[in-house]
């Protein structure tokens, strides 16, 4: 419910904002996106499947379930590398080569980063890699456990961790080192914090919150990626359903923090948010003596 309600209040402020959407903000829908189709494809039937204490609909369903996962899992994260290269590339550029940085450019890089995503998704269907359930019984992903039995599994495992986490996550970490560095670097030149211009403090801000993004994003997968890495090399039986469980419940709860986040630092969202409640809040209006008996109760939808 938070998943879908904080995404679907920024996809709505981005439609309300289309025209004055800077080329960079286009990766934050993106990556509303993908938290939102996560939140529609996967999580009302691993729900039920948790009520029913076993998975609903069999092998067919599996395999839906892990690569939709699988899907947006990677577009979330190659979604937060293109923002730290982007946001790495602004802050460290002149303006005149910021300013080539544009929508067409980054759509054209949403495009590549779901074509990558794909066929990521796709590889496990043809034969490289497997789609199975979790040790816990209830949700499917990556078949880990067969992987130290099979070359073919355990190829497709290593060079999908290097290409879609190692990668991507050290790239994440190096920008933000440097974009860290150089704003240390800017303050440091300025004696006194009054006189610190307000771009600079708005761009200290913006990193900030990216940061906090691939932090949260991060630091909730690193658990589940971590048991994974154990079923790898060890059986699955060697670990409780419970140890299990907890990692890929909080890996999944990282598509909700993200539009807290931009509440927290973006005081244009924070206007939008209160629009949106204005335009889909109930209005009672008071009623006169005169027209009181006519319309006994009146209530209007006002948006």
């Amino acid at each position: 419910i938070l998943t879908i309600l904080g995404n679907s209040a920024v996809l709505a402020t981005a439609v309300r904002r289309s025209s004055l959407l800077k080329p960079p903000e286009l990766l934050t829908v993106n990556l509303a996106v993908a938290d939102t189709g996560m939140a529609l494809s996967m999580y009302p039937l691993a729900i039920a499947s948790a009520w029913n204490h076993a998975w609903l609909g069999g092998d067919t369903s599996c395999v839906y379930y892990a690569l939709m996962g699988f899907l947006f899992g990677v577009c979330s994260m190659m979604t937060l590398c293109a923002m730290a290269v982007i946001r790495f590339l602004v802050t460290n550029s002149s303006k005149s080569n910021s300013s080539k940085i544009t929508k067409s450019t980054v759509c054209i890089l949403i495009a590549f980063i779901w074509l990558y995503s794909l066929l990521w998704a796709i590889l496990p269907l043809v034969g490289w890699g497997y789609y199975g359930p979790e040790p816990f019984g209830i949700s499917c992903t990556i078949a880990w456990s067969k992987f130290h039995n099979s070359s073919n599994g355990f190829s497709f495992i290593l060079s999908m961790f290097l290409l879609c986490t190692v990668l991507p996550a050290l790239t994440i970490v190096a920008c933000y080192l440097g974009i860290a560095w150089k704003v240390h670097k800017a303050y440091q030149e300025i004696q006194n914090i009054d006189r610190i211009p307000n771009a600079a403090k708005l761009e200290k801000k913006l990193t900030l919150m990216a940061v906090l993004i691939s932090v949260g994003f991060l630091s909730s997968w690193t658990p589940y990626a971590a048991t994974s890495f154990w079923s790898i090399f060890n059986s699955s039986d060697s670990l409780q359903p419970v140890v299990t469980l907890l990692p890929c419940l909080f890996a999944k709860s990282s598509t909700a923090y993200n539009p807290f986040i931009y509440y927290i630092f973006s005081k244009t969202f924070r206007c939008e948010v209160r629009k949106l409640q204005c335009c889909c809040a109930w209005r009672v209006p008071y009623f006169s003596s005169d027209n009181s008996m006519e319309n006994p109760v009146s209530t209007m939808w006002s948006g």
